[in-house]
């Protein structure tokens, strides 16, 4: 059952990816963000959401398969996953629930987004090699990289979206903010 859920991660990943990476190319096909409720905005969070769950069933049925000792996997991924969740936090609550899911709704400089235009990446990707690290599990892992990956990708085809709703406002903004760190 573990290979079935591992295959169907890798599925859902790639696909995941795919349209990620098709909105940075195809910018004025984007999937992601697509700026308003839309068949776009719904087929990318149930593509992310698919992968983030059967990566927290991997994570489960996996558990502790691998080599990290339990000093390693508690003492430096439970304070990675807390900090990283807490970022996540004070970024969704300084953006606001419809600018989190790529709903426009006001262009956002405060809490964390003074500091990076991504907090909720940087806390999320924090967050997801917590959950790694504690998992301890090299198909959880796979999977966790595939999520991190996207996050990765994901401001290339927010940034132009950005411009073009926000325009020198936004450019300003990019000027004067790192994209991560």
């Amino acid at each position: 059952m573990i290979d079935l859920i591992f295959s169907a991660a890798l599925v859902s990943g790639y696909f995941y990816l795919l349209l990620i990476i098709w909105s940075i190319l195809r910018p004025q096909q984007r999937i992601w963000p697509a700026g308003k409720a839309s068949w776009q905005l719904f087929f990318y969070w149930a593509a992310f959401y698919l992968l983030v769950g059967l990566t927290i069933a991997l994570i489960i049925g996996d558990w502790n398969s691998w080599f990290l000792p339990a000093s390693v996997r508690w003492g430096l991924g439970l304070p990675l996953a807390l900090l990283g969740l807490g970022l996540v936090g004070w970024g969704i609550y300084a953006l606001g629930l419809e600018n989190t899911h790529g709903v426009r709704d006001g262009f956002i400089t405060r809490g964390p987004y003074r500091f990076t235009r991504n907090p909720q990446y940087v806390g999320d990707i924090m967050m997801i090699l917590g959950l790694i690290l504690i998992a301890n599990s090299p198909l959880a892992t796979v999977a966790g990289f595939l999520i991190i990956l996207g996050f990765l990708l994901m401001p290339w085809a927010e940034e132009i979206w950005l411009e073009e709703e926000y325009g020198d406002e936004y450019l300003q903004y990019k000027i004067s903010t790192p994209r991560f760190l």
